[in-house]
């Protein structure tokens, strides 16, 4: 069934008045997030409304390498995020773009040739966008977890080592730790998909007017899609960066101390 909604601008400047709401609560309970909530309203409204344009431009133009350079962009700019928060990992940006590209192509990939989507603008623009979108976030907490984890179990780690054991080895259960930490969210949430809450892609199908059935089954798709790409980019950056505490020699480095 062919289906269409509309937006206008209207109604775009009238949801704003929750933004309002936001800001309200945060200056009676004295959060100091009135900024935050005001810078973060103004970028989402000019990044949205500029990937808009450009999508629009890609689907009209119907060319596979625009989306392949749309998505290389979105996944330097995802690496480039997912570092800020993994800032007590070395060289992290690395492990991270490696991380998310093979998530991204995997992924895309996998769901291209089982015939899942076709391969078109029209769906690998939107999917990549989730999936790289999901594994950043997976890969960053991951990385974070990962350098906490590091740093209180140093006497552990080097006690291991001392008994002659590898640098994987040692790491193993840190890693591990890391891993469980950037797939958690996301397996969480899909076990209470449609019990406590209808994700993004399931309620935008149902504004438009699509049939719950059909709705239903491409969020499964999407939920299924965006798992295997979370435990990808999170398997992936944290077996390449838990390398980057360690020395040539399987010693693990000195903690870094604050300029």
């Amino acid at each position: 069934m062919s289906t269409s909604i509309h937006v206008s601008v209207g109604q775009v400047a009238a949801s704003l008045a929750l933004v309002a709401l936001a800001v309200a609560v945060s200056f009676w309970r004295k959060a100091d997030l009135e900024r935050d909530i005001g810078i973060a309203t103004l970028r989402s409204f000019v990044q949205l409304t500029a990937i808009g344009y450009a999508i629009k431009l890609i689907f009209e133009a119907d060319a596979l390498w625009l989306v392949f350079a749309l998505l290389a962009v979105m996944v330097v700019f995802g690496a480039l995020t997912a570092r800020s928060r993994a800032k007590k990992v070395p060289d992290s940006f690395w492990p991270l773009l490696i991380a998310l590209a093979i998530a991204g192509a995997a992924t895309l990939g996998l769901v291209v040739a089982l015939g899942v989507f076709e391969a078109t603008p029209r769906y690998l623009v939107p999917v990549g966008g989730m999936v790289i979108g999901n594994a950043m976030t997976a890969s960053a907490v991951a990385l974070d977890r990962l350098s906490d984890e590091m740093a209180d179990s140093r006497a552990r780690i080097e006690a291991t080592l001392a008994l002659g054991a590898t640098a994987q080895e040692a790491a193993a259960p840190t890693v591990r730790r890391a891993l469980r930490s950037g797939m958690i969210a996301l397996v969480d949430s899909t076990k209470t998909t449609g019990l406590i809450f209808f994700p993004g892609t399931m309620v935008g199908m149902l504004l438009a007017g699509a049939n719950p059935t059909d709705a239903v089954r491409l969020q499964l798709i999407l939920l299924y899609t965006l798992l295997g790409s979370v435990s990808i980019s999170a398997l992936v950056a944290t077996l390449l960066a838990y390398r980057n505490f360690f020395t040539s020699a399987a010693q693990l480095r000195e903690p870094e101390t604050p300029g």
